[in-house]
């Protein structure tokens, strides 16, 4: 099927012979089939960033940088043997996971606790819902009172309402938006949006963090340094943990990364194992694509590494000196103000109107593209949880794709309702990083379980990429132990 339009709609996750294709040999042919690492980078440059990351450099400056560069780069073994299981056996993740021993109830309880995960982290969607209405209503305070006014023209009370709620509207006026959009594309689509997007938003951010270097808040080697003293204060240690649930590969895009891995078509192109013979070519092929993918995965680790670093230097750097804390109805000020506050007493102070805007938009794109992509996983996985725990199977790939569409509006609605229920974006966040921190342990245990046990040696790990996945595991393991342990412990001071 050679037009676009047939290739959006046959079964992405089917590995007919017909679709078989030898790998690149060079490196510039790998790096033209890279794609699903930069649509996980999408989802991971979102609210853990722009949110949980400057606050917990806001919290405690430059000493937790070393936590945040283990937690990018530590998860990526995991990701890569998590790709290698999908593109080897040609299953998704929670297929993989329903053949984990222990008890069922139509699914695994590995596939159950990732359903309580994911409907945890529902929260952040609901932080990326508010805190885009509030920075529509920053950037567009005139619109916002004239859709106040429009509605309240209709239902006085409701107008009363929005008047203090500016952000509620412009929060489901882009819920619908991403929803939409969802609607109306697939695979392709979703790739090319993530991947102009994640480029803008990295440029933008470390940009800003250059800048700081001819301002009051420039920071030296020292300062850096201080941030691999691996210490772990007290008082930020419930941020910390959500940040290293959220930050990096979370427990999400994890479980979301092999999904992507197979609708790009590394699995069909490796094709079906022979069931007899000569399996040579299925050997080389195999080897070929994975290391494509492993070369997709590290160059987005390298582009959300660089975004997420730069966004806690802006915390460590702006808002620690100065007591600042991005939490609550003044949280995208306060995030705004690390953009604006280095410009005063500048020559570049008479472009802080620009910078502002600039500021916003970015804020807005940084949490869409998280809303979109998160939401277009979650669709996917979730009718998956469906099909291998037995309550709908679909029956083919366009009935598959109706339900994820489904889906795709059903999660972004649940996750609007939750913000304006609660109104606390941080506190959202932390309550879905804490829940991505505690699946990770399970999610890197199984990995190393499934990889073992059945992928075939040929084209299995080598010694030194086994070990790291050991590595990953133990200190995601520690982490997620410490936190527990340290939450408990403020619990029963409490």
């Amino acid at each position: 099927m050679n037009d676009q339009t047939n290739v959006e709609t046959e079964d992405l996750y089917a590995r007919p012979a017909d679709a078989v294709e030898e790998p690149p040999r060079t490196l510039p042919g790998a790096l033209g089939r890279i794609g699903p690492g930069l649509i996980v980078a999408a989802a991971i440059v979102g609210t853990g960033e722009l949110i949980a990351t400057t606050g917990l450099g806001a919290q405690a400056g430059f000493a937790l940088l070393w936590l945040i560069l283990v937690s990018c780069v530590v998860k990526v073994f995991v990701q890569v043997e998590l790709g290698r299981y999908a593109i080897t056996r040609g299953k998704t993740t929670l297929a993989a996971f329903d053949d984990l021993p222990g008890p069922r109830l139509g699914a695994s309880w590995v596939c159950w606790l990732w359903l309580f995960m994911m409907l945890a982290t529902q929260a952040q969607i609901g932080a990326m819902e508010g805190v885009v209405g509030q920075a529509a209503h920053m950037a567009f305070p005139g619109a916002s009172e004239a859709m106040a006014g429009a509605i309240g023209a209709v239902v006085p009370s409701w107008g009363e309402f929005l008047q203090t709620r500016e952000e509620y509207v412009w929060a489901a006026l882009t819920t619908i938006a991403a929803s939409a959009l969802l609607l109306s594309g697939g695979y392709r689509r979703i790739e090319r949006i993530t991947t102009i997007l994640v480029a803008a938003v990295t440029l933008f951010t470390v940009a800003s963090v250059v800048v700081l270097q001819w301002t009051r808040f420039r920071f030296g080697w020292s300062e850096v340094a201080s941030g691999f003293t691996f210490a772990l204060p007290a008082g930020a240690m419930g941020l910390a943990f959500s940040a290293f649930g959220i930050t990096g590969v979370g427990a999400t895009e994890l479980v979301a990364y092999p999904y992507w891995c197979l609708e790009k078509g590394y699995g069909r192109s490796v094709g079906p194992r022979p069931a007899s013979g000569d399996d040579a070519g299925w050997v080389g092929r195999a080897r070929g694509w994975t290391r494509v993918m492993q070369l997709d995965a590290w160059v987005s680790m390298a582009v959300f590494t660089v975004a997420t670093v730069a966004f806690y230097f802006l915390g460590a750097a702006v808002l620690h000196p100065q007591g600042l804390d991005p939490k609550g109805a003044e949280m995208l000020p306060t995030l705004a103000s690390m953009y604006l506050g280095p410009l005063e007493g500048t020559p570049l102070a008479p472009l802080r109107g620009g910078v502002r805007v600039a500021f916003l938009v970015g804020a807005w794109a940084v949490l869409f593209k998280t809303l979109y992509v998160a939401t277009a996983a979650n669709g996917r996985m979730t009718v998956d949880f469906l099909n291998v725990a037995g309550v709908w199977r679909p029956s083919g790939d366009a009935s598959r794709e109706r339900a994820v569409k489904v889906f795709c509006v059903v999660y972004p609605a649940i996750a609007l309702a939750l913000y304006y229920a609660i109104r606390e974006p941080l506190g959202l966040v932390k309550a879905g990083g804490i829940a991505q921190g505690l699946s990770l342990p399970l999610i890197a245990g199984a990995t190393i379980y499934l990889v073992r046990r059945d992928v075939d040696p040929r084209v299995g790990p080598s010694r030194l990429s086994a070990a790291l996945a050991w590595l990953a595991f133990l200190a995601i393991a520690a982490v997620a132990g410490y936190s527990v342990y340290d939450l408990a412990r403020s619990f029963a001071g409490a």
